[in-house]
């Protein structure tokens, strides 16, 4: 194998264990709460846990690799990620196991902003560099339909008592392996004669303002909106905007910063920031209305649900596959394709989800929604990251992430706010309909804002292959 691939396959391993862990509790929720008596508000913790402490450090974590190494700060990462997999897997209470999902949730910051700039470094030509991105959007979708499956199967295996403790458990040989290997033989990169120095105040800062946003947003989604999470709301606010200001500060007096905003003068990374927001707006909203609705509108149970489920991810898996040859042969007009894809598909199943569809009609409609979105995702990253230079890949991919994950917490609130308006107290199925239908409405509203986006990209972003 080809000695860049296999540092690609190592450095991919800790993405796809960052993926796998957001979705791997869910399955398991039910065991997890009758074995360790969690009150509902606590098993609600522990998902948003994991989630509140990944997106508050993403900006540190790219940061840090930037200053220390990402060889060093993704190593760090993958072992506090096994230390705290441990820590939940023998987690004797709801709490306990609340504080060891946060740390992962860090763990996983450390790591994921390293995956990009690694890449980014690692495979410095465009057509190199897009084979790459579509083998990170494999691993996402991987990543997804493990988690999914794998939380499935261990929390129902009868090898030991409390078995769903071995979907954390797992982690520790995929951690020890990636370990072995990335010492082995993935090269050091940082930014070369940087003074040292670290804002360790501007990530006390950052990381209060995005835990005050992420918590209000996850309130919001358990709770609905209410005088607690419109305070959360308004501190995050006050707090963010006190950070810009004292990192733009910083930086003109030439001290240690924590977010270089020279990132926001290229205009690829502010279209890159724009077309991921509102693309996982829609994309995360959607599984969460999907799920909603089948279940309680069309009384699909949730075993078939995960059926039809699974063959979005296929259809993720198989584009991103492909994606990378399309891309440098047609360029953006690829992916304006995949989003009209994506767009043609959530118009047919308003008017074909419903009661009398036929199974098999499902599970195609979600397959073609996943080519759309797998076409799509490998090259988001790959714009916003195209032209800058090594020294800002660090920060680039942190601010990327970050944007990617508060914008896939708002879209869960937002979207889903909007559906359950439509849907009413006591819903009769046509008010199920109607609820889905004007959620994807706004789901289409995101994508032409993405197709804009895309639209406005150079053609140097992504040039096509002669």
């Amino acid at each position: 194998m080809n000695s860049k691939y296999l540092k690609l396959l190592v450095i991919l391993s800790g993405q796809f264990l960052t993926i796998m862990d957001i979705f791997i509790i869910n399955v398991s929720i039910p065991s997890i709460q009758r074995d360790l008596h969690a009150s509902n508000g606590e098993m609600q913790l522990m998902i948003a846990s994991y989630l509140i402490g990944f997106a508050s450090f993403l900006i540190t974590g790219g940061r840090l690799g930037d200053l220390y190494g990402r060889k060093k700060i993704f190593m760090t990462g993958l072992i506090f990620f096994m230390l705290s997999s441990v820590a939940c897997g023998i987690s004797s209470g709801a709490i306990l196991l609340v504080v060891a999902r946060f740390i992962q949730g860090i763990s996983a910051a450390l790591m994921s902003p390293q995956v990009l700039s690694m890449i980014q470094i690692l495979f410095s030509g465009h057509e190199e560099r897009t084979k790459a991105m579509g083998w990170y959007g494999i691993t996402i979708g991987l990543g997804t339909i493990s988690g999914q499956f794998l939380g499935g199967y261990f929390s129902s295996v009868t090898i030991m008592e409390e078995s769903w403790r071995l979907i954390f458990l797992m982690n520790i040989p995929v951690c020890l392996l990636a370990v072995f290997f990335c010492k082995r033989i993935v090269n050091e990169s940082k930014i070369p004669d940087e003074k040292k120095g670290f804002d360790f105040f501007g990530v006390f800062v950052l990381a209060a303002g995005l835990f005050c946003f992420t918590y209000a947003l996850t309130l919001s989604e358990h709770h609905g909106v209410h005088m607690e999470n419109i305070f959360w709301m308004l501190a995050s606010g006050a707090v963010l905007m006190y950070f810009v200001k004292n990192q733009k500060m910083r930086l003109k007096n030439r001290k240690p910063y924590l977010i270089d905003f020279e990132l926001f003068d290229y205009k690829n990374f502010n279209l890159g920031i724009l077309a991921v927001s509102f693309f996982f707006i829609m994309l995360d909203s959607y599984f969460y209305i999907l799920s909603v609705f089948f279940q309680d509108g069309l009384k699909i149970g949730p075993l078939d649900s995960g059926e039809v489920i699974v063959f979005q991810g296929l259809g993720f898996i198989l584009a991103s596959l492909f994606s990378a040859k399309f891309i440098l042969k047609f360029g953006k007009k690829f992916l304006m394709t995949g989003l009209s894809l994506i767009i043609l598909v959530l118009i047919t199943q308003i008017f074909l989800f419903n009661t009398e569809t036929p199974f098999f009609v499902f599970c195609l409609l979600l397959f073609f929604h996943g080519v759309g979105v797998g076409s799509i995702i490998p090259s988001l990253a790959n714009i916003a990251l195209s032209g800058l230079p090594d020294r800002l890949a660090g920060n680039a991919s942190g601010v990327y992430n970050t944007f990617q994950q508060v914008a896939a917490i708002a879209g869960i609130i937002v979207v889903g706010s909007v559906y359950y308006y439509f849907l009413g107290e006591k819903p009769s199925w046509s008010q199920y309909h109607f609820a889905f239908s004007i959620a994807l409405g706004v789901n289409m509203i995101c994508l032409f804002a993405v197709l804009y986006c895309i639209a406005k990209v150079p053609d140097h972003a992504l040039p096509v292959k002669k």
